[in-house]
């Protein structure tokens, strides 16, 4: 495999050190970054001295300011000894009459700290004389102005963008396909950074819940994907998702949400309410995000982004409604979905298994067709809006669901916010492509010891479940009325009833309760009675711990039966022990790493062995400005035939060898 870089343009600060205005020297520790008109170096690995040079580069190359008149560790008069501003620009050849002053901060800052260095920067601009300042932490940039406002103004004061060589500042920052200032595609450390700094800013240090704050973070982000998708907008035209010049705080937020309410008329069953964020806390989103491209992302690199936050933002107290992604990927790999297949998840909750079918039929796409192709992008495209459903009771993560859908480039309108055990009609009206025996495949993880108590619902909701008779020691009870049932038990019942007869198929995460306790040996003769029993892949006791859920439980592999079909007793069926599944109890991951090629500086590929699979998993040198040098995944897939996927695919060949 051929290892090149991204095709990206290339950076600022690439630039720079190509015509010689900077120069890197050292190595490891003793790495430093020398300015040469400013006759300034600094230690390289300090994550602020990246951000700082690759604005200083910008500030050459795109803002046309002549390198001699940016000057760095700049004294501020007035204030106590040793105090330094990061970067002065100059209107004049001798610096004597600062203009901007900037702070300069690592990405990853939080609101408080960041607030903090625009405190910093307007006092050393009020020392410094200069008309103009603002903070700089990664792509979050807050810029004033005071030429025509009071010293204490924060607001009215905001500027769009820096000026090009001391000009009038633009009335706006970006505009769809100009060159130099149109949103570019990031890297998956700055999109994740980006993602954490909003849920942070929304969680308002534990005003708001995690999961209120993932949904209002979900409309957010809602708006700015479909800002850029907006096909009305013409070359040159500005996009609707950032600030404008002047714009105060009150009236961005108006006009987001605008914005957001023409979406919900357009499609009003994606959100149901407003977005509740107040002014200040929304323009502080939109200054997280208004530079980041979603639409131009790699799909891998927002997945993988996307994917790792909600892997730590479901862990603790939504841990139940988290599956690890290994876990999935198995799933996926041993039902192989098909761009024909119609697949349902009946308890979908952030969307996990229908995005990774959705990967897995874009993969097929990528064998089939060329990437940039209409036939490659419907052969995926029409899969992800067409044959993916998804149910989840809590409306929370069903706008979860959609968003993660939506971010992925769409597939979001066959997510129902709804509850999978209701009765069929209730679930129809909510969707009519929810019928009874439509789908080929299922892949879940219903909720575990929840319990459905009759008290609770609706006169019949337990009666329609014939499940609920095969409890306790006599079963079938034609006569049975039971109080309460696991929601366990009676996924079982309605994942039959989703599945086409005779060819439907299920991968469905159960706790070994089901397969082992003789209370529930009934359960267990009604599913022999309408099921093929496939596959049985057991799983270790930490399989969940980690995400607070210590449930010991397997992976069973099903196929419904057809009217009248019969299994016959001696049918094989594949059991497997899975004991390295990827990650440990506290989440450590425990992949056998191997490296299959790498370029220095550029990219390489590993092998990651478990028991489930074997992932290929790409990586790519991270850019200057996305902090230390690393590193950064960029895509991660399972190799075909490896694994107990691969030992399964054996056993549907010939079971012979595998019988005991």
């Amino acid at each position: 495999m051929l290892l090149t870089p991204a095709r990206q343009p290339q950076p600022y600060l690439a630039r720079a050190l190509a015509d010689g205005h900077a120069a890197i020297t050292g190595a490891g520790r003793s790495e430093r970054i020398r300015y040469i008109a400013a006759d300034h170096s600094e230690r390289w690995a300090d994550p602020e001295e990246k951000v700082r040079a690759e604005l200083w580069a910008e500030l050459i190359y795109k803002y046309e300011y002549p390198p001699p008149r940016i000057a760095f560790e700049v004294v501020v008069p007035g204030r106590s000894p040793n105090i330094f501003a990061d970067l002065v620009i100059y209107d004049d050849d001798l610096l004597l009459s600062p203009y901007f002053v900037i702070e300069c901060k690592r990405p990853d800052l939080s609101d408080a700290a960041f607030a903090q260095s625009i405190e910093q920067a307007c006092g050393y601009r009020a020392s410094l004389g200069a008309t103009h300042c603002g903070a700089i932490a990664g792509l979050t940039r807050r810029l004033l102005r005071f030429d025509q406002f009071p010293p204490g103004e924060r607001d009215r004061n905001h500027l769009t963008d820096i000026p090009v060589r001391y000009d009038s500042p633009p009335e706006w920052r970006f505009y769809k396909n100009a060159p130099g200032n149109d949103l570019a595609a990031v890297p998956r450390e700055e999109l994740r950074a980006a993602i954490r700094k909003c849920h942070q800013t929304l969680w308002e240090g534990g005003r708001r819940s995690p999961m209120a704050a993932f949904g209002e973070f979900s409309k957010i982000v809602f708006i700015k994907h479909r800002d850029e998708k907006n096909l009305d907008r013409t070359d040159g035209q500005p996009y609707a998702f950032q600030r404008r010049d002047g714009e105060t705080a009150g009236d961005l937020a108006q006009r987001i949400n605008r914005l957001y309410d023409q979406e919900q008329e357009q499609e009003p069953d994606v959100f149901t309410d407003r977005i509740n964020v107040e002014p200040s806390i929304m323009a502080q989103c939109v200054e997280h995000l208004e530079g980041i491209s979603l639409d131009r992302t790699e799909l891998d690199t927002k997945g993988v982004a996307f994917e790792e936050f909600m892997g730590s933002f479901f862990k603790g107290d939504f841990g139940q409604y988290f599956t690890p992604r290994e876990l999935i990927a198995f799933c996926v790999a041993m039902l192989d979905p098909r761009r024909t297949d119609l697949v349902l998840d009946p308890a979908c909750g952030s969307g996990g298994f229908l995005l990774y079918a959705l990967d897995h039929v874009r993969r097929q796409a990528d064998d089939r067709h060329p990437p940039q192709s209409l036939a490659h992008f419907q052969y995926w495209h029409n899969f992800a809006q067409n044959n993916l459903f998804g149910l989840e009771v809590n409306d929370e993560l069903a706008r979860v669901a959609k968003m993660n859908m939506i971010i992925h480039d769409d597939g979001h309108t066959n997510i129902v916010g709804h509850d999978a055990l209701d009765f069929p009609p209730n679930i129809h009206a909510k969707n009519p492509g929810l019928d009874a025996g439509r789908f080929d495949l299922i892949l879940t993880n219903p909720p575990f010891g929840a319990t459905v108590k009759r008290t609770e619902k609706d006169d019949g909701y337990l009666e329609q479940f014939e499940l609920q008779r095969y409890l306790g020691r006599k079963y079938p009870n034609p006569k049975a009325k039971r109080a309460s049932v696991k929601t366990e038990i009676l996924f079982l019942e309605r994942i039959h009833s989703f599945l086409k007869p005779g060819s439907g198929r299920a991968a469905v995460v159960l706790p070994d309760g089901i397969l082992t306790n003789s209370s529930l040996q009934g359960v267990r003769h009604w599913l022999l009675e309408h099921f093929q029993l496939l596959a049985v892949v057991s799983l270790p006791q930490f399989a969940f711990s980690h995400y607070d859920a210590g449930v010991k439980a397997s992976i069973v592999f099903l196929r419904r039966l057809a009217d009248g079909e019969t299994v016959p007793d001696d049918t094989p069926i594949f059991m497997a022990l899975a004991e390295n599944i990827g990650y440990d109890a506290t989440g450590r991951k425990t992949f056998a790493v191997s490296v299959e090629d790498e370029n220095p500086g550029v990219g390489k590929v590993e092998r990651h062995r478990c028991d489930l699979f074997d992932y290929r998993v790409t990586y790519e040198w991270s850019r200057a400005g996305a902090g230390a040098g690393d590193w950064s995944e960029r895509r991660r897939e399972v190799i075909p035939g490896t694994g107990l996927v691969g030992q399964w695919q054996e056993f549907c060949k010939d079971p012979a060898p595998f019988l005991v």
